[in-house]
């Protein structure tokens, strides 16, 4: 059965749901980082949601390391037409 519609994620109401319990997912997290002992073996890992920070730092790495990449393997527009 194919629906061409739009789906159940595609609604405000379902995005918004999504969101907020990512956001509180988040939230959850950080206070717990605050909370839960941690077992510590560099003085960095001291820093409140070092983690959380460090996560970001990579993603942001891999982002650009993405973008980087894809100067080195991309085609000319009519590369897959010939």
């Amino acid at each position: 059965m194919s629906n061409n519609g739009p789906g159940w994620a595609d609604r405000p109401e379902i995005k918004r749901l999504i969101l907020r319990v990512l956001y509180a997912a988040c939230a959850v997290l950080v206070i717990a980082d605050f909370v839960v002992h941690r077992h510590i073996y560099t003085d960095i890992e001291r820093v409140p949601a070092f983690y959380a920070l460090y996560g970001f730092v990579a993603l942001v790495g891999v982002v650009m390391a993405a973008k980087g990449l894809r100067l080195l393997v991309k085609r000319d527009e009519g590369y897959y037409d010939r």
